[in-house]
């Protein structure tokens, strides 16, 4: 259920819920994973850098047990999680019997159907591909086990096709979309701002890849930007970045990481924190791509970024706050815009406590991703 609504509001709405069904009210808070002011315990570590990209490891917080959480890549495989257009589900199985849905495909929705009996975590940026075309989620949620189907928000990143592959969607497994492609997703909501984003990736994506170990590829003429960043001489240009990042998953490991800020050309551009670090290392192959990918194509002026600037970085998160969505029981998702930055804070509400699956946070100018971006050679 989709609810504009102010946090005061929405705190009196969810206390009343939560008293209806027994549970202990909410609270809400600002930021940080586990509970008010816990992002004052966080902090970087020493930055790893390759080439022009720079990651800081984020630890401290409270550290929560999110092993029950199933992720669209091991759903999918699993074939307990199913997505579909519109239209299309038609005789699959959900709770309470059959689905049978009548309305028409559209570019901006998809049916997602959840039929394990975990709750499954859904991350903006993640890509499913099939279908008429290919999409990427455009906010973080949480979908209930054994789910009746629910209309799932994304956005178009194949502008070129409108034919039906298959019935189902698959999952993107190596990467999910760069920071670029994410910004006007989640924080425009902008269709065409998307596929402008997609378009310039690509492109400069595909001219960087261009030579690979001295031989000339031919140029792609595919508009998917799933299938762009899948071909070989691009994956290959992708892991000369990113591969040597595998080996940093044992050292976040190790420091008990939830959480990394990442800097491209010395800027500080981004931040994905979890509640655990088990949570980062399930998605750490597919950030680290996308953080890749995105150092490969970015062009903007040298800054320099270190472990003071990336700590003012993960502690500014105070500014106008806005509930966008909630299901109660189930999760809350909030907005807050700052001065330079937006915040997406995904929150899991359970019975006795509820605490932040995962914020991201974003530099974001209005202005500066809407200007086109030269196609780097």
């Amino acid at each position: 259920m989709i609810s504009r609504i102010p946090a005061s509001l929405a705190l009196v709405l969810a206390g009343a819920i939560a008293a209806f069904i027994g549970h202990q009210p909410i609270a809400l808070h600002a930021g940080g994973l586990g509970g008010p002011s816990a992002h004052d315990s966080l902090h970087v570590l020493a930055p790893i850098t390759h080439g022009n990209l720079t990651i800081f490891p984020v630890v401290g917080g409270a550290d929560y047990d999110t092993s029950r959480f199933l992720t669209l890549d091991e759903g999918v495989h699993a074939g307990s999680v199913i997505v579909a257009e519109q239209g299309e589900l038609r005789g699959l199985v959900r709770r309470g019997g059959p689905v049978s849905r009548h309305s028409g495909a559209e570019v901006n929705q998809l049916i997602l159907v959840n039929n394990s009996d975990r709750p499954l975590l859904l991350l903006a940026g993640e890509i499913v591909t099939g279908g008429k075309q290919d999409r990427v989620i455009g906010a973080d949620r949480l979908v209930p086990p054994n789910s009746d189907p629910i209309d799932l928000a994304v956005f178009c990143v194949e502008p070129g096709r409108w034919v039906g592959q298959s019935a189902q969607f698959g999952s993107m497994k190596s990467q999910m979309a760069q920071p670029s492609v994410r910004s006007p997703a989640m924080a425009a909501k902008d269709q065409h701002e998307v596929w402008n984003q997609v378009a310039q990736a690509r492109e400069a994506m595909q001219a960087k890849s261009a030579v690979v170990g001295g031989v000339a590829a031919a140029p792609s003429a595919t508009t998917s930007y799933a299938r762009a960043m899948a071909a070989p001489q691009v994956q290959q240009t992708i892991d000369s970045v990113a591969g040597s990042y595998d080996s940093i998953l044992r050292e976040l490991h190790k420091a008990g990481a939830k959480g990394v800020v990442v800097a491209i050309n010395g800027n500080l551009v981004w931040a994905d924190l979890f509640a655990s670090n088990d949570l980062l290392s399930r998605y750490w192959q597919k950030l680290a791509r996308s953080y890749a990918a995105e150092s490969l194509t970015a062009v903007s002026a040298k800054g320099q970024a270190d472990e003071k600037s990336a700590q003012a970085f993960l502690d500014r998160l105070s500014g106008n706050r806005e509930v966008i969505e909630t299901d109660p029981g189930v999760y809350r998702r909030a907005e807050i815009s700052g001065d330079g930055y937006k915040v997406f804070t995904l929150t899991a509400l359970m019975p006795k406590t509820d605490f932040d699956v995962h914020v991201a946070k974003m530099s974001y100018n209005e202005q500066s991703w809407r200007e086109p971006r030269p196609m780097i050679r």
